[in-house]
């Protein structure tokens, strides 16, 4: 698929080594979405003035269906962003990410995270360092310590409500969760009561 260009230069004399390689990139960005209808890239040298230690930045904005993407690749703190072509590659890179994204998305195969969901530790092996959580609804999920934020896990107790991220699938001991984060003691107004 051939990607509709339009290229400019900023505070610098247009090069034609430089467009070509933005050729060659834009080229190969319908590889990774087959839908582009527009890709402006500007090139810019941030002072016309100085001829040492210029740091160009890159500028890409692509057009997609109901959407645009686009890529500032910074000058800031990039000394390897004096060479124009360093930028022009970083910059693409920047972009082929995006649209990889952008396709993933609309084919829908984006994992989208879901709220945390409260539960209460129903119980602990310590010395294994899992627990196991009981949801409103009764069900009972699996955690390991390392999935408890703040490195938790030795303070909690049977009783402790949790919020937790359900992993998408299911572990070798059924549901399991990806994130608990303790949220205190028998806590009533959540719904959840000990037992």
């Amino acid at each position: 698929m051939e990607v509709p260009l339009d290229l400019a230069f900023r505070n610098m004399d247009p090069s034609e080594a430089a467009a070509e390689r933005v050729r060659e990139k834009t080229a190969k960005l319908g590889q990774y979405f087959d839908r582009i209808h527009s890709c402006r890239v500007v090139i810019e040298a941030p002072h016309r003035h100085h001829h040492k230690g210029k740091i160009y930045k890159v500028s890409i904005e692509i057009g997609v269906p109901g959407q645009r993407l686009v890529v500032n690749r910074s000058p800031d703190k990039k000394h390897a962003h004096e060479d124009v072509y360093v930028a022009i590659r970083d910059a693409f890179n920047d972009a082929r990410r995006q649209l990889e994204h952008h396709a993933r998305k609309t084919a829908g195969k984006v994992k989208f995270h879901e709220a945390p969901t409260h539960a209460r530790v129903l119980s602990l092996n310590g010395l294994q360092g899992y627990g196991m959580a009981s949801l409103p609804d009764g069900q009972e999920v699996y955690f390991h310590r390392n999935a408890v934020l703040k490195d938790a896990f030795d303070g909690l107790e049977v009783g402790d409500e949790l919020r937790l991220v359900i992993a998408e699938g299911e572990g070798r001991k059924g549901p399991q969760a990806s994130t608990v984060e303790s949220v205190g003691k028998h806590r009533r107004d959540s719904g959840i009561e000990p037992e």
